[in-house]
């Protein structure tokens, strides 16, 4: 039993039940990003497959793109992510009681990411274990150290997104190898007073929309053959025009519910870092919620990361004085599964 859980039970201020209690908040005490050296313009593109930057502007608002060399791996971009947060926080890798990373591109099936990045970064007494998500990884993976630090499971909780899409990617499909890019992002979650910190969040998924983005080949559905390479399943398929369809009602829903979850309006929000995606997608949302200047972008600068979008935004602002202590502030995401969700914050990482 937690010391903070048995504590309140010996003194009677809380009583065994099934669910656990919420005994504190929980706050993002730290952030960090990393994000590889190279990067890939448009122009780029318009050598490797038949596309231009007008094109590719029009449609998505990316400009460029990260893209990791050969011989990094996604658990190096989580490790530098992770120990940037782990001293915005005041912390050391020894602290961390648990590491939570989402990722689609993990280094191997397995071991996990997580495992991997608690070797590297030398975190020797925390436990360790991916998420799949698909791009709404982030806000699942905070959302579930909220829950595990709120009810006095963990005392810090490093959460981390981070992806190498890039090896994922068809390079010859011009549909979808100018939307994605690599890197890397990460959170500490530690207590804080109720009321503060993490106020609500909402996490969704239908299933029934599998299909829309997905990677084929690669699992015990359609194990690795020279069928599947020679077919080229093992890239990511995309069938745009759903999945734009999902998007926008993804965002503006999973915000609308997790703010009435936490009683507030859309008024009281000062930021929301939405999954970055696609320019046009974050401005239809902005416009069907009503807030136009108030949705951060940062996706012409890094396209669509993935599970790593959110918080490379969320350490981006942070760290550029945009997002400011006392701001409520909302993460929205949606990707594969189909998954969406989202969670309302009063920023006080200091």
């Amino acid at each position: 039993m937690p010391n903070v859980f048995r504590q309140a039970v010996l003194t009677g201020e809380i009583a065994l039940t099934t669910k656990a209690p919420v005994l504190r908040g929980a706050r993002i005490a730290g952030t960090g990003s990393a994000v590889p050296d190279r990067i890939l313009t448009n122009f780029d593109l318009e050598k490797m497959v038949d596309t231009s930057d007008e094109w590719i502007v029009e449609r998505t608002g990316i400009r460029e793109r990260r893209i990791a060399s050969e011989d990094v791996v996604t658990s190096d971009l989580a490790s530098q992510a992770a120990l940037r947060a782990l001293d915005d926080a005041g912390m050391t890798a020894e602290e961390v009681d648990l590491i939570i990373v989402a990722t689609v591109t993990p280094d191997t099936i397995f071991p996990s990411c997580a495992c991997w990045v608690q070797a590297k970064i030398g975190a020797k007494k925390a436990a360790a274990f991916d998420i799949s998500a698909g791009c709404t990884g982030f806000v699942y993976a905070v959302s579930l150290a909220w829950g595990l630090v709120a009810q006095g499971a963990y005392d810090s909780i490093l959460v981390v997104g981070a992806e190498t899409l890039s090896r994922i990617v068809d390079w010859e499909d011009r549909n979808t190898c100018v939307l994605f890019g690599d890197g890397a992002g990460a959170a500490v979650v530690k207590p804080c007073e109720l009321g503060e910190g993490i106020l609500e969040y909402v996490l969704k998924s239908d299933g029934t929309g599998s299909d829309v983005l997905i990677i084929p080949a690669g699992g015990s559905g359609m194990p690795a053959s020279h069928e599947t390479v020679e077919s080229r399943l093992h890239y990511i398929k995309m069938k745009g025009n759903p999945v734009y369809r999902f998007a926008v009602r993804a965002m503006v829903e999973a915000t609308s519910e997790v703010l009435e979850k936490a009683n507030l309006k859309i008024e009281d929000v000062d930021l929301i870092i939405p999954h970055q995606a696609n320019q046009r997608l974050i401005e239809l949302a902005a416009e069907r919620l009503g807030v136009p200047d108030k949705l951060y972008s940062n996706v012409a600068k890094f396209g669509n990361t993935s599970a790593a979008s959110i918080p490379i935004a969320l350490d981006e602002a942070a760290r550029g004085g945009v997002l400011k202590n006392g701001d409520t502030l909302v993460l929205v995401g949606f990707g594969a599964g189909l998954t969406w969700g989202g969670a309302v914050l009063k920023w006080n990482k200091e």
